[in-house]
C-alpha cells in the first residue's frame, strides 16, 4: 500500500514486512477518551527532550543532510526520554495501524512496583523515532495540516482540553455524502482538504488580512491627515 504523506500517512518498512499507519479519525478515538486524547498529544510534546528531538528533526531531517547530527544523537541516547512521551507514542503508533506493532515499537508490561506502572519492552524502533513519528501522526490525526484561510469571525482563542472524533466524522457524512466506515477513515488532514474542494469561497477576512488592511488603512488616514496641514 503506498502512503499519501499530504494526508499523514507513513510506511515503515522492517525487512520484508511493511507497516502501514494513517492517523484516521477511527484511529484517534481508539487512543481513548476525548480527554485522554488531547493529553496524549500534550505528553508527545511538551517535554525537554522531546522538544529538542523535534527542533533537531526541523532542522536536519528534511536538510541536506537528512539525519541527526552524531552529537544530537549521542546527547539524546545519554538522556531519557520521558515515561510519559514513550507510553504517548506507544499508543499512538499501536492505534494508528491495523498489524501488531509490538516488534517495531516493542511492548508494555505491567510493572513490578506500583511507582513503575507500565514497563516498557524495546522494540526496532528507536524511541526517539517513535516519538517524531507519533507527533507527526497525531498533528494529521487531530489538528490537520491542510492549508486554510480560517476567517477571523471562526476563530477562537478558548483552549479544549479534549476532542472529539465523532463529530467529525458525523460532519464528514454530512459535508460529502460518505458512509460512517468512510467518514471514520478520514484524517483531520484529508477532512480539510475535502472541505476547502467543496467550499472554496470563503468570503472574509482572516486575521492576517485584516490586520494587514487595518495597518494599511490607518497608515493611508495619516498621510491624508499629514498633507491637509
Amino acid at each position: 500500500m503506498t502512503p499519501v504523506k499530504e494526508f499523514g500517512e507513513c510506511l515503515i518498512s522492517v525487512g520484508d514486512k511493511d507497516y502501514f499507519f494513517r492517523p484516521s479519525l477511527l484511529a484517534m478515538s481508539s487512543i481513548g477518551e476525548p480527554v485522554e486524547i488531547v493529553q496524549t498529544f500534550y505528553d508527545l510534546c511538551n517535554d525537554e527532550v522531546t522538544s529538542l528531538i523535534q527542533k533537531a528533526a526541523e532542522s536536519y531531517i528534511h536538510s541536506e543532510y537528512d539525519r541527526l547530527p552524531e552529537y544530537v544523537i549521542s546527547y539524546i541516547q545519554s538522556g531519557i526520554l520521558s515515561r510519559k512521551a514513550i507510553m504517548a507514542a506507544h499508543t499512538v503508533l499501536s492505534a494508528c495501524c491495523e498489524d501488531d506493532v509490538g516488534e517495531l515499537i516493542g511492548w508494555m508490561k505491567p510493572g513490578k512496583s506500583r511507582k513503575r506502572g507500565f514497563m516498557w519492552r524495546r522494540g526496532i524502533l528507536p524511541p526517539q523515532d517513535m516519538v517524531i513519528i507519533a507527533q507527526s501522526l497525531m498533528m494529521h490525526g487531530i489538528i490537520g495540516q491542510a492549508k486554510l484561510r480560517k476567517l477571523q469571525r471562526y476563530e477562537s482563542n478558548e483552549p479544549t482540553n479534549e476532542f472529539r472524533a465523532s463529530d467529525y466524522i458525523i460532519a464528514a457524512r454530512n459535508h460529502f455524502n460518505v458512509s460512517k466506515e468512510e467518514a471514520a477513515q478520514l484524517t483531520m488532514t484529508e477532512f480539510q482538504m475535502m472541505l476547502v474542494a467543496k467550499y472554496p469561497e470563503q468570503k472574509g477576512y482572516t486575521r492576517e488580512e485584516y490586520d494587514t488592511a487595518a495597518d494599511d488603512y490607518f497608515a493611508r488616514r495619516k498621510r491624508r491627515q499629514a498633507k491637509a496641514l
